[in-house]
């Protein structure tokens, strides 16, 4: 079974319901423990639990930085991914014009070393 573990701040504390399990109910000092705590709630409720979605209750303002962050995440990461393939691409153009892997390298911003790693 895969649950969600909706989780909001009480204090210090996190109060933790999984609505797929009515009646379960816990609490965690950190979210990191959220799962072995439903997971083990569970059981002894007689429930074995496959996965545990954790969702932390957050403000529109929190959760709008939040969604921010993960979109600049994959940005960066698509962005990595390209310069990469650019990096890589230009190695081998470099090359294939017939230039030594010490001036490509200088050309490219990196060692021969890398340059030699980019060509296999």
């Amino acid at each position: 079974m895969n649950v969600t573990a909706q989780a909001a701040r009480s204090g210090k504390w996190w109060a933790i319901s999984v609505p797929e399990i009515p009646g379960l109910f816990t609490q965690v000092r950190n979210l990191d423990e959220a799962d072995d705590m439903v997971r083990d709630a569970a059981r002894m409720m007689g429930i074995e639990v496959d996965a545990v979605t954790v969702q932390p209750q957050l403000n529109d303002e929190t959760a709008t930085l939040i969604h921010e962050l993960n979109q600049a995440r994959r940005t960066a990461k698509t962005m990595q991914e390209r310069a990469s393939s650019l990096t890589r691409d230009t190695a081998r153009t470099l090359r294939g014009e017939g230039l030594t892997l010490r001036d490509v390298a200088a050309i490219i911003g990196l060692t021969p070393q890398r340059v030699s790693v980019l060509l296999r």
